[in-house]
Order: structure tokens, then C-alpha cells, then sequence
């Protein structure tokens, strides 16, 4: 349990921007910063920062929070977990409880699977280090590839025994249960039951996840043996999902929005030369094929993709289809080519720092004309040939989303395939519509239910009719009125009353004293109201931060959505359009009474309906002259709130 002096120093501390900043491209707009959502793939920005407010929300998701919640959100992290990412984050010293045999398998699954990676790592790295077999093995094979000490204690390298059990005989000694060490891919069961190293003998390269935690593992064997795989990596895993991970770039990623450019590199060893000589902004896909998923990762950081290929023509030509989803997700890919034998790492090793750099930006050519160089190349002067490159590159060119942008690719290939522009996009805009074509018969046939089949026969053909989702119910008036009340609370509760000569009375235990007759229907308003109220007779006024930061997600949620505005007008509004928006400050008194007594009138409305279809039923004459009474009572109050109302917001 961290304590609230802890929790309160590591809100002080946090700045929401720089937190959400590390995941999320930012840029400011008036007194917010805005950028692509995290949570949905979406091409114009709907996420919003408000470091006044200490906010984010993303209106297409509809999530929002603190940086806690954001972390919690998008890492999947537990509360405490969030805390203790800031709190290492910011340097703050985090009182935790004495780790045990007993309490070290958490209840969470996902965080057992993460605790006994971040044991395999440093059993690695230690096994490296401090070993004879791994210094004289393992560490002599990273020296020999040219990486210092710092460089091999950033990336936690390391080394796995060259025997059966090394690990998993001192991780069970340890404490750490057999299910999370198979189950986490560092143990494998034998047919008997008993288990073993997965990688026996091998330098180890951890692969970290967005926010820095061991989630997965690679081994290279030093054998020469061709019977024996070169790399062992980690299986899927609950934390490991290899297509939405790109190694390196926790330790990339601020360089890749600093310099708003990733470089691609094909391995491990590629991102950890290239990131020792200075440049930093370099992950590596880790051998496989690059994924949509991947993609999006690097594009919440930058538009702009370098690929650093080595010399090896086949596996380039092998590459280039997959590259067209980097142009269908927006984004910019540029293609550097290295001298035959070198790749990244060979090159950036032999020749230092600025000849690198040099070379990437004397060579580095577009992909889109790249890939007509090379497919041109290999055509020669057969026009069949010729005719299939021309299509292959007009279909790289109709996945770029932008219509400028892809017209200008199309001058430049006209020029280089010798053909006439207007063919090209002729070509160009068949294959467009036949993509939406395409998209739309199959968008039909998701959402229309065949009207031949009767529910029954569907069921019997294992089919699931569809059901028209229902339209978004409006609003209720009372749900929306008891919402402005919280507003107010939130925005103007520990401000004083200026009003009919109030002396020494802060707005919310005003309004919680005026609400004292009035019940609340909406459960999560009902539960702000209950607890504003009882932070007040605790002698405290709770503002926005006290609610953004509760633990209730529900709470989160109601005070994020009342704070943040989606819109907000531009500060030469009134100069440009000569049209005035009152300013709810202007006139609190109207303001707070008027959500006050709308509130009131919209209860004692309910109430008035509810006598009236009494009195429609009801037979008895005694029982009538009662509910007749009720009724000319609350007349009178709702009358005398109408007065008020009028008197208030006219004056």
C-alpha cells in the first residue's frame, strides 16, 4: 500500500504533457496540446491534453483521466503499477512492503509473468558480468561486436549457462512458480514433468516493452554447430505479443519525436551499434516481417520511417510488398541502401558516427521511387515485365491516403517509367475504385442480415442474425441537470460567494446545503455528491484534482468528461465575428442558483407527474382530498421556483 504523502509527492511531480508525451506525439494548440489517438487508429487528432487541468480525453474512444489513468489505459497497468512509473520516472522514493516467498506471485497474472522476466533479466545480465563461462563466453562476444559496458548494462544484456537447469534450478529456489516460468517461455516441461532452460548457452537480449519493463527474450547461440538454430526467441506470451513490439524502442523513442524520424533496422545487434554511436532514434522489427500494429507504434511518435537495408538484393526485393502498409497508415518511408557486406551494424562500427550520417543522407531515396528503380532493374527491356512493374508501382502509390501526396508520386514515376501521367492515373484511380467498391460490399455483408433466412433457419445453419444497434438514447433532462451541478462543484466549489452581501461562504457547501432536500438518480452523481458532501464536513473542499486523481474510474470518468471541452474558441473570436459569448462567470449568482432551482423545478416536475397519474387512479375520496393537497402544495413550490428562476437569470 503507497502511502498518501507518497501519492500526493508523485502528483505534485507529474507533468502530464512530458508523461503522455512519451507515447503520444503532441502539439500544442492554444493553451492544449492535441494528437492521434493511442487507442484507436484514427487520421485526424481527437486527443486532447489539458496541462492547466492535469487531463487528457480522447473523444474517440471516450476515455479519459489523469496520467495515472492514461498509463492504466494504454499499459494496462494496475494503479499502483502507474504510481510506481511515475515515481521511478521522477525520482521519488516509493515505500513498499518487503517482497517474500509468500506475497511474490502477485494475484495478477500479467504482473507474475512480468516479475519473473525482470528476475530472468537480471539473473542474465549477472550471469554475464559476474561468471567466469559468461565473461569468457558471453561478455568477450559483445566486446568483440565493439559494445562498451554502458552500452551492455543500458540493454541489460546477458547470458544463459551453458547447462540444463542454471536458471530455472535458482528461480524455483527462489520462490517463482513453475506455471509463470514455462508460461513466460524462459522454463520448458519436459515429458516427466521436471523443467529446463529454454536457452542454454547463449547472449541474451531482453526486449523491453513501451514503458521499460522485460517482457520477452532473444538467445543467439555462439555454436557453430548449422544443426543448432542461431536465435531462440520468447513465445507468444500474455505479455508478449511479438507483432505489437519493436525492439529498442523504449530506449528510442524520445529521440524518434525529438528528431521526428525512425530508423528501421533488421536486429538486435543493428539498433545497439547504431544507438552506442550517438544515434538513437533506431528500433528493429526483430527478424520478422513488419506489422500494421508495429507500424502505429513508430506513427504515434512520427510520420517519417527510414528503412536501413543491408546489401542483400533478395531480401530487399522479398520486402518491398510489405512495405506498402507503412503508406496506407499515412506515413512518410524513405530507403537506405548499405554497400554489399555491411549492414547497420558492420558499417556504423567500421566507420564512425558522422560517415553514417553522411551516408543516410546522401543515399536515402523515397520508397515509392526506390521501389520503381529497383522493380525497373529487374524488368530490363521485356515489356511484360515492364507492364507488371507499372501496375505494382501504381498500387504502392493508391495506398497513400493523401490525394496531394500521391499525385506528386505519380509525375515523379511517369518520368522514371517513361509513360504518359494521364495513364498512370487512369490506372490509379481503377484501383481506387475497385478498393472502395470492395469495402463497400464488404461492409454490406457484415452489416446486412440475409433476408431469406428467418432467425430459426440461421440458428440452424450456426449463423448469428444481426441486430440493429440501437441509436443512442438523448439524454434525460434531470441526468443532464444533476451533471451541471457536479460541474459547477467542480469548477467553482472552492470559490467565494460575491453575492447579496454573503460574507465567508465558499460556493460548494453552499450548494451542498441548498441540495440537501433533493435526491439524486444518477448513481455515479448520487456517489460525487455523497462524498463532496462528507470532504466538506471533514473541513475540506475537494477540487477537480481531488476527483481526476480518484481511484473510482467512474468518478474519473464523470469529472474528466464535464472538464473537457472538445472545442474552444479562438482568442480573436469576438474580433473576427463581432459575436459575444456570455461568460458563465460573469454573473455566479445566476449561475449557480439557476442549476439549482432547474434542478429543483425538473424534480418537482416528476413529483407533480407522478400525483397526477395517482389521482387518475385512485377511488377512494379520503385518499383523493390527500394526494389533491400534495399536489396544490408542490404547484405552489414549483410556481415559487419559476418566480425565482425568472428574478435571478432576468436580473
Amino acid at each position: 500500500m503507497i502511502t498518501k504523502t507518497t501519492i500526493d509527492r508523485i502528483m505534485e511531480a507529474t507533468d502530464i504533457v512530458e508523461v503522455i508525451g512519451e507515447f503520444v506525439q503532441l502539439k500544442k494548440r492554444g493553451a492544449n496540446f492535441i494528437g492521434l489517438s493511442p487507442f484507436v487508429n484514427e487520421k485526424t487528432p481527437s486527443f486532447t491534453v489539458s496541462p492547466a487541468k492535469g487531463i487528457f480525453k480522447d473523444f474517440s474512444s471516450g476515455k479519459g483521466g489523469s496520467a495515472v489513468t492514461f498509463l492504466m489505459e494504454l499499459e494496462k497497468f494496475t494503479y499502483p503499477e502507474a504510481l510506481k512509473w511515475l515515481a521511478k520516472k521522477y525520482s521519488i522514493e516509493i515505500e513498499e512492503t518487503v517482497e517474500s516467498k509468500e506475497n511474490r506471485e502477485e494475484d495478477n497474472r500479467r504482473e507474475s509473468l512480468m516479475i519473473v522476466s525482470a528476475y530472468a533479466a537480471k539473473f542474465f545480465h549477472e550471469s554475464l558480468l559476474d561468471t567466469d563461462e559468461g565473461q569468457s563466453i558471453g561478455l568477450s562476444y559483445f566486446k568483440e561486436r565493439g559494445f562498451s559496458t554502458e552500452t551492455i548494462k543500458k540493454f541489460e544484456l546477458g547470458y544463459s549457462p551453458d547447462q540444463w537447469e542454471a536458471f530455472t534450478g535458482q528461480a524455483l529456489k527462489e520462490g517463482y512458480q513453475e506455471e509463470f516460468l514455462v508460461d513466460s517461455g524462459l522454463s520448458v516441461k519436459r515429458d516427466n514433468g521436471s523443467l529446463y532452460d529454454r536457452y542454454r548457452g547463449r547472449v541474451m537480449f531482453p526486449i523491453h516493452s513501451f514503458t521499460g519493463r522485460v517482457i520477452a527474450f532473444g538467445g543467439r547461440t555462439l555454436k557453430k554447430d548449422k544443426n543448432v538454430p542461431k536465435y531462440v526467441n520468447s513465445p507468444e506470451s500474455e505479455i508478449y505479443h511479438k507483432s505489437n513490439v519493436l525492439y529498442g524502442l523504449y530506449f528510442a523513442k524520445r529521440a524518434i519525436r525529438d528528431e521526428d524520424n525512425c530508423y528501421l533496422v533488421e536486429g538486435y545487434a543493428d539498433v545497439i551499434s547504431v544507438h552506442q554511436a550517438g544515434i538513437e532514434n533506431v528500433v528493429a522489427s526483430s527478424g520478422t516481417s513488419l506489422t500494421v500494429e508495429q507500424i502505429r507504434l513508430i506513427g504515434r511518435l512520427t510520420k517519417n520511417i527510414t528503412i536501413l537495408y543491408d546489401g542483400d538484393a533478395a531480401g530487399i526485393k522479398a520486402s518491398l510488398r510489405g512495405l506498402d502498409m507503412i503508406l496506407e497508415e499515412g506515413l512518410n518511408v524513405k530507403v537506405v541502401l548499405f554497400p554489399d557486406g555491411h549492414d547497420p551494424d558492420s558499417f556504423v562500427q567500421q566507420f564512425g558516427t558522422s560517415v553514417f550520417k553522411k551516408h543516410i543522407e546522401d543515399n536515402k531515396k523515397d520508397f515509392i521511387l526506390y521501389k520503381t528503380d529497383i522493380l525497373l532493374k529487374d524488368a530490363g527491356n521485356d515489356p511484360i515485365k515492364k507492364a507488371t512493374v507499372i501496375r505494382e508501382i501504381v498500387e504502392s502509390i493508391s495506398k497513400i491516403p493523401d490525394s496531394i501526396k500521391a499525385s506528386v508520386f505519380i509525375k515523379e514515376c511517369s518520368m522514371q517509367l517513361q509513360i504518359d501521367e494521364r495513364a498512370l492515373l487512369s490506372e490509379l484511380n481503377k484501383m481506387r475504385q475497385a478498393k472502395a467498391k470492395k469495402d463497400h460490399e464488404k461492409s454490406e455483408k457484415t452489416t446486412t442480415y440475409r433476408p431469406e433466412l428467418s432467425p430459426e433457419d440461421a440458428a440452424l445453419f450456426g449463423e448469428q442474425p444481426e441486430v440493429a444497434e440501437a441509436a443512442p438514447q438523448p439524454e434525460k433532462e434531470s441526468d443532464t441537470q444533476e451533471k451541471e451541478i457536479i460541474r459547477l462543484l467542480l469548477l467553482y466549489g472552492n470559490k467565494m460567494i460575491d453575492w447579496d452581501g454573503i460574507a465567508n461562504t465558499y460556493i460548494g457547501p453552499f450548494m451542498v446545503a441548498e441540495l440537501s432536500d433533493v435526491e439524486f438518480e444518477q448513481p455515479v452523481c448520487k456517489e460525487f455528491l455523497e462524498i463532496y458532501r462528507q470532504e466538506v464536513e471533514n473541513g475540506v473542499l475537494p477540487d477537480e484534482q481531488f476527483f481526476i486523481h480518484s481511484q473510482d474510474k467512474n468518478l474519473v470518468d464523470l469529472t474528466v468528461n464535464l472538464l473537457a471541452n472538445k472545442y474552444m474558441l479562438s482568442e480573436n473570436w469576438l474580433e473576427m465575428h463581432k459575436i459575444f459569448v456570455p461568460d458563465e462567470q460573469a454573473n455566479m449568482k445566476a449561475t449557480i442558483l439557476g442549476a439549482i432551482f432547474h434542478l429543483k423545478k425538473q424534480k418537482v416536475g416528476k413529483i407533480l407527474e407522478s400525483l397526477r397519474k395517482q389521482l387518475q387512479t385512485t377511488l377512494e375520496a379520503a385518499d383523493q382530498e390527500i394526494l389533491l393537497n400534495q399536489y396544490m402544495h408542490m404547484k405552489k413550490v414549483e410556481k415559487h421556483i419559476s418566480d425565482y428562476l425568472g428574478s435571478v437569470i432576468l436580473k
